[in-house]
C-alpha cells in the first residue's frame, strides 16, 4: 500500500489519543507522508477524509473505529485501529505497536480483514425517511426504561415471528461480540458473511438468537398499540425515533470496511483474553 495522504482520527475525550496522534503524525512526516488529525466531538467534521485519502488511523477505542468506519465506507479506505486501553474486539493494535504496523504497510506486508456492514433504512408510509450504515449492529428498542415492545420480524418478506421483548438486535459478525453477545447471542468470527438476529429479554423463552445468510433481507415492522416510544440505534452512536407502522429494513451493504490486522495477535487470542477463556489451575 502506497501512503500519500493519511488522516488520523483521535478520540476527543481521551487526552492520550491526541498525544499519540501527534507522535504518529511526526513519524509519518519523517517518511514524507502528508497527514492531518481529526479530533472527535459531538459534531465531528469528517470532510478531511475523501477519495485522496490512502489510510485512516483510528486512535482511541472501538467507538472511534465505528465513527471512522462510516466516514470511509464509500471510499473503501483501510483503517488502522490503535487502542489506547485494553484491547477492544475491533481495535487489535496496542498504543506501543503502531510503528510496527505502519512499517508493515510501508513494506507492503500488511494483512487486511474485510468486514461485512449493514445498510439500515426506515420506511414510513412507503417513503425512505432514514438511512445509515452499521459495522456493529442496528437495534430497535423502547426509548424509555424497562418497557416491552411488540415487533414483527420478517426475513425475505416471510414472517418469521412476532416478538414481545425489550428490543431486537440485528448484528454483523463484527458486532456479535457487542450488545448481541450481552443479550445472549452467538459469537461469529469477524470475517464470516452472516447476520445475527437477537431478541433482548424476550417475554417468550422459546425466542432464540437466529443466524441467517448475509444475502437475506430483514424487516422489522412496528405494529400499532405500542405502550412506549421506540428508538432505532445504529452502532450505539446514531439514533432515530421510530413510529407505529414504520418498517426498519436491514440488509448487507455493498461495501465492506477494511481493517488492518494485528501481527501480534489474532481473533481467537482476542476472544480468549476478553472473555477470560484462559481457565485456571486444574492441577490436583
Amino acid at each position: 500500500m502506497e501512503l500519500r495522504e493519511v488522516v488520523i482520527v483521535a478520540n476527543g475525550y481521551k487526552e492520550s489519543a491526541q498525544k499519540v496522534s501527534k507522535e504518529i503524525q511526526r513519524y509519518l512526516g519523517k517518511r514524507n507522508v502528508s497527514s492531518s488529525i481529526i479530533v472527535t466531538s459531538d459534531n465531528t467534521d469528517f470532510s478531511a477524509i475523501n477519495a485522496k485519502t490512502n489510510l485512516v488511523i483510528s486512535v482511541g477505542g472501538d467507538g472511534t473505529v465505528l465513527s471512522s468506519a462510516r466516514a470511509v465506507l464509500e471510499y473503501g479506505i483501510p483503517i488502522l485501529a490503535v487502542n489506547l486501553g485494553t484491547f477492544g474486539y475491533i481495535t487489535e493494535i496496542g498504543s506501543n505497536e503502531w510503528k510496527d504496523a505502519l512499517d508493515d504497510i510501508f513494506e507492503d506486508n500488511e494483512t487486511i480483514s474485510r468486514r461485512l456492514t449493514l445498510k439500515v433504512i426506515v420506511l414510513r408510509n412507503g417513503k425512505n425517511v432514514f438511512k445509515a450504515f452499521a459495522l456493529n449492529e442496528a437495534v430497535v428498542s423502547s426509548a424509555g426504561i424497562s418497557r416491552m415492545v411488540h415487533l414483527n420480524l420478517s426475513i425475505n418478506n416471510t414472517l418469521a415471528g412476532q416478538f414481545r421483548s425489550d428490543g431486537l438486535i440485528i448484528s454483523t459478525p463484527t458486532g456479535s461480540t457487542g450488545y448481541s453477545l450481552a443479550a445472549g447471542g452467538p459469537i461469529l468470527y469477524s470475517d464470516m458473511s452472516a447476520i445475527v438476529v437477537t431478541s433482548v429479554c424476550p417475554f417468550t423463552l422459546s425466542n432464540r438468537p437466529l443466524v441467517v445468510g448475509s444475502n437475506e433481507i430483514i424487516t422489522i415492522n412496528v405494529p400499532k398499540g405500542q405502550r412506549t416510544d421506540l428508538l432505532l440505534t445504529v452502532d450505539g452512536q446514531i439514533t432515530f425515533e421510530i413510529l407505529e407502522d414504520d418498517e426498519v429494513v436491514v440488509e448487507k451493504s455493498r461495501s465492506r470496511i477494511l481493517l488492518i490486522n494485528s501481527k501480534k495477535r489474532n481473533h481467537t487470542e482476542i476472544l480468549r483474553s476478553k472473555l477470560n477463556w484462559s481457565g485456571g489451575n486444574f492441577n490436583a
